[in-house]
């Protein structure tokens, strides 16, 4: 056992699609497609052993953003908020980040660029310029990627703005159904050579078969850890996306089990450490 019983979840959403709008969210989506507010979540924690989360914007809008400061304040399990700003917008986003770091819970910044008809929008100039309002107000990034086009965007913000951190949500959702390796691994161990990319081993259950082990996620997990270091890795439940493919003990069973064999030095790092240091938890 950990000597330290601290573990924080750092990727966890909420949605209430009856007040608020969820563009990607639909009714085929199944059991996800409902309303999922704290109170759903705050009875999970402690049986899979969380003793803090972090949340995730789940949609482009301050709407979204506001709902999760708003639990926060209420909530003392939220230990802090990854948010949105249109970084497309720089003086907008500019005058939105002045308000929003007021609130000292609030900790960085996503955009759901893999819902983006264009990959490299990341790169866009004005986009390049909202990033650095990140770096200037000491905020991170959460990087949400589902393929290649979307990681060869990383060196170029990496090497940009050296002291913004950068986390890459789910490992870039490898395909561990399909046991697909490469291009993959190649590309994590090019980025890990990066001291501000950061990975979040997170959302594994949803790109695996549906009868998986945590034993399909060794190989993965075992490679991010060896490239990034394990001051450089963090675990994610990414409730209630997880629903889709099995529940929050199950996966946080499985995480558990999926870095047990590590030192207790790097089970601390990857449990909690990182991911203290990274967010200013």
């Amino acid at each position: 056992m950990s000597s330290n019983n601290e573990l924080i979840d750092t990727h966890q959403h909420l949605w209430i699609i009856s007040e608020r709008e969820y563009s990607w969210l639909k009714p085929e989506f199944g059991v996800i497609y409902g309303d999922f507010g704290p109170e759903l979540i705050e009875s999970e924690l402690e049986p899979a052993g969380v003793t803090g989360t972090v949340m995730v914007q789940s949609a482009d809008t301050y709407a979204d953003t506001f709902y999760m400061l708003d639990v926060a304040a209420k909530y003392k399990f939220v230990k802090g908020v990854v948010g949105w700003v249109p970084l497309n917008r720089p003086a907008e986003a500019s005058a939105a980040l002045d308000v929003l770091v007021k609130n000292p819970i609030f900790k960085g910044v996503r955009n759901l660029i893999h819902d983006y008809p264009d990959p490299k929008w990341i790169l866009k100039p004005e986009v390049l310029e909202g990033i650095g309002l990140l770096d200037s107000h000491n905020l991170v990034m959460d990087f949400v990627s589902v393929n290649s086009e979307h990681l060869s965007c990383l060196p170029i913000i990496a090497e940009k703005y050296p002291n913004l951190k950068i986390v890459i949500d789910h490992l870039s959702k490898p395909d561990v159904k399909n046991k697909v390796w490469e291009p993959w691994a190649s590309e994590m161990a090019q980025l890990a050579k990066y001291p501000n990319i950061y990975a979040k081993i997170s959302g594994l259950n949803t790109v695996s078969a549906p009868n998986w082990s945590f034993k399909d996620w060794l190989p993965y997990v075992d490679h991010i850890v060896s490239v990034f270091g394990s001051n450089r890795t963090m675990l994610g439940g990414d409730w209630p996306v997880i629903l889709l493919a099995n529940d929050y003990q199950s996966v946080w069973k499985a995480q558990n089990a999926a870095i047990s064999h590590f030192s207790l030095e790097q089970q601390e790092d990857i449990k909690y450490r990182t991911a203290t240091k990274f967010y200013s938890l």
